[in-house]
């Protein structure tokens, strides 16, 4: 099959989408590094930190909610030029920003564009693949999330640095971002793979799918064409896409609410949102707090912080290379089991560690175990699988609701996290995040076509055919 395929184009437009996940990734952890100094300039209240910290989640949803919309309409590549936009703005006004308020603004701005990329990004890796590559491509989005968390936390650690070393760096406000102001730099430092973005996707076709949605037949053809070594593959592949974008002959929200298609959207938010309450964030936000209700030290906390950061990246990269072979079911199926056991261990071990002595060291392990087996399965699968259920005609809308779940369900762990640690204890939260994976698993098992190695059109049909 890959010898039918122009691979290397594939992997080049797959790249450049996935560079919106990077910014994903940066754009949500760098934030880490600023609050402590933030806090201290404008003399934040604990209100007012935790404005600052979750308000580019308000950005998110609101992003999310008009990504799928403006993709369907305008088309995918546009609406990555204006996430790009919407990141680069974000970064230069947290630079120069003057105020409190103004920074917020900014924050907001790039939330919004993570909300954009989360949706328009898959979507348009999805668009552009061929059945048996299109997990491990639209893995490579999840790739760069992680990607983006690292660069996050090494521009951090640079900078500060930097800021502390005190060499002289430049003047003016050069000097105020990079040293006296160092936060400025760290939150600003995303403006230059935002630019980057937006210049390289100028140079990507749009998706073909979404041109024959347009009726742009020929368009869609050229970018086939190019996909496809052989020109009777590529008119085929035209022809099928024709051929089920004709059948779909409702408007796009009395397709919607079809009863294959709700379904499937509804499926798909379940599993969106579900996905965030088996305890994937509050692993990789509150670690180093969990690790200190353990009895770690700071620095050994932060210093396992940074294991769990490694693992999730690496764990990731080998998603990628096995999700087309292994299939998204399997992976949720071994995957999910093994976080059940892990989450279930580390509950064992807040709860009797005491009267056991069990040594630091198997919490650690378990966590690992649990971050390995959470990147390998929910975490790889859940874009790829939101990418290709629905039909091109409502794709985008459908992504952008199942998209809303998932914010929405991340913005209640991180509510919510807390407060659990203190009245549910570590031990019941943990038992809590063990349990919500069972619905999860029965929603995969029963209710979820494997996809692995079917064209977007067959998936389609499946759903028509409900």
């Amino acid at each position: 099959m890959k010898s039918d395929i122009n691979f290397s184009y594939l992997i080049f437009l797959s790249v450049v989408a996935a560079l919106g996940g990077f910014l994903f990734g940066y754009d949500a952890a760098v934030i880490s590094g600023t609050i402590s100094q933030v806090t201290t300039q404008f003399q934040l209240d604990q209100i007012q930190t935790g404005w600052f910290v979750g308000c580019a989640l308000v950005g998110s949803i609101v992003g999310v909610l008009f990504a799928g919309q403006l993709s369907d309409r305008y088309g995918r590549k546009i609406t990555m030029l204006i996430a790009a936009m919407f990141f680069s703005v974000s970064g230069i006004g947290c630079a120069f920003t003057g105020s409190f308020d103004q920074l917020v603004v900014a924050r907001i701005l790039g939330g919004v564009g993570i909300g954009v990329v989360s949706i328009v990004s898959p979507l348009y890796i999805s668009e552009i693949s061929v059945a048996h590559y299109r997990g491990r491509l639209v893995s490579l989005y999840q790739l760069a999330v992680t990607l983006g968390f690292l660069g996050a936390y090494l521009a951090n650690y640079q900078l500060l640095h930097l800021s502390q070393s005190g060499v002289e760096v430049g003047s003016g406000w050069i000097h105020t971002i990079l040293v006296s102001e160092v936060w400025r730099g760290m939150l600003g430092l995303s403006s230059v793979p935002a630019l980057l973005f937006f210049f390289v996707v100028l140079f990507i076709p749009e998706s073909p799918r979404w041109l024959v949605l347009r009726c742009r037949n020929d368009k869609a053809l050229d970018v086939f064409q190019k996909i496809y070594l052989h020109g009777q593959d590529a008119q085929a592949q035209l022809n099928e896409t024709v051929s089920v974008v004709q059948s779909e002959n409702k408007s796009d929200w009395k397709f919607l609410f079809q009863p294959g298609i709700f379904k499937a959207v509804m499926i798909g938010a379940a599993i969106a949102i579900l996905g965030q309450f088996m305890g994937v964030n509050a692993v990789l936000y509150y670690g180093p707090s969990i690790f200190e209700e353990a009895g770690l030290s700071g620095g050994d906390a932060l210093f396992s912080q940074v294991l769990v950061g490694l693992v999730n990246a690496v764990t990731t990269v080998i998603a990628v290379f096995i999700i087309d072979k292994v299939g998204r079911k399997k992976l949720v199926y071994y995957g999910v089991s093994g976080m059940v056991l892990s989450l279930l261990l580390i509950g064992f071990y807040f709860r009797f560690s005491a009267s056991l002595g069990l040594p630091n060291s198997f919490l650690l392990f378990f966590f690992l175990l649990y971050v390995f087996c959470c990147a390998i399965s929910i975490s790889a699968v859940i874009f790829v699988l939101l990418s290709e259920m629905y039909p091109t005609r409502i794709r985008g809308m459908a992504m952008s609701i199942a998209g809303f779940a998932l914010w929405v369900g991340t913005y209640l762990v991180g509510q919510l996290t807390p407060w659990m640690l203190q009245n549910l204890t570590p031990a019941g939260t943990f038992l809590l995040f063990a349990l919500m994976c069972v619905p999860y698993m029965l929603i995969v098992w029963k209710l979820i076509p494997e996809t692995t190695g079917k064209s977007l059109e067959e998936i389609e049909r499946y759903w028509m055919k409900k």
